[in-house]
């Protein structure tokens, strides 16, 4: 048996190895069992993979559902768990750090907060309170005996702010709030990402994206975590829809060529 505290601190230390901790994003139990059985050594959830399961989009999602799915993820494996928990549910910093308690109440080994309001015609918080949100989330994830790994989002790039010096900036003051692992989803450019890389003292996680560097590139470049956010469980109901509409439209079976691969993979990882 894993002992459950030791999970988070074997996480922390997965960020500083030689190559970078390959973090993939389960939707329901089973992709993270067979995520598990493929040899991964940590998963993280993921906010749109999760509301896709409930028929919702990204951002729809309750606390109350996004605590009791990270919890089940956690009882299905015994590698460490990080859960995606949007802005943290509140603009308040006082509800960001509620939700950190409830995360580490269910067991996780890490969650990310995100600078992202929720709103359109407002998408970022103020710099000020962006600092104010981690630093109360940091306080809260490593309050007890075996502190929570708190990655810190800086959201720009994901909301039409392509402004790399901003985004720098909030990910430094982060790091200043106490954030264990910095995090600006949406960047593409090696050399953006050496210039992120450089400006912190903290593991840093880049998303993979298509026309992103290889995962070799960013080892080079000094990056500590990979992950993919939606992407795994979009290339799941991606196959799904191709196999459905191959049915309507054709009314042929090919899609069992590829279903054998998930087919085989399920029963031998759900047999372990």
């Amino acid at each position: 048996m894993i002992d459950p505290a030791r999970r988070p601190r074997d996480f922390l230390e997965l960020h500083h190895s030689e190559k970078p901790l390959l973090i993939p994003n389960p939707w329901d139990m089973g992709s993270a069992v067979l995520l598990q059985w493929l040899g991964f050594k940590a998963l993280a959830t993921t906010s749109s993979g999760f509301a896709a399961t409930l028929g919702r989009l990204d951002g729809t999602v309750t606390r109350e559902e996004a605590i009791a799915h990270s919890a089940a993820i956690v009882a299905s494996t015994p590698l460490p768990v990080s859960a995606d928990l949007e802005n943290g549910f509140g603009d308040d910093p006082g509800e960001v750090a509620e939700t950190v308690r409830m995360a580490l109440a269910a067991g996780l080994a890490g969650c990310s907060i995100e600078d992202s309001t929720g709103r359109e015609e407002d998408p970022i918080y103020d710099a000020q309170l962006a600092v104010e949100r981690v630093a109360a989330a940091t306080e809260a994830a490593h309050a007890g005996p075996v502190p929570l790994v708190l990655t810190a989002r800086a959201e720009n790039l994901l909301h039409g702010r392509p402004d790399l010096a901003d985004t720098i900036a909030r990910l430094q003051a982060f790091q200043e709030a106490g954030a264990d692992v910095l995090y600006a989803p949406g960047l593409r450019k090696l050399e953006q990402i050496r210039e992120l890389v450089a400006s912190v003292d903290r593991p840093v996680n880049v998303l993979a994206l298509p026309g992103g560097p290889a995962v070799a590139q960013l080892a080079e470049a000094g990056v500590s975590r990979v992950s993919v956010g939606g992407g795994f469980a979009y290339a799941a109901l991606g196959a799904a829809v191709e196999a459905a509409r191959e049915l309507q439209e054709q009314g042929t079976y090919t899609f069992w060529e590829r279903a054998r691969v998930g087919r085989e993979s399920v029963r031998s990882a759900f047999a372990a």
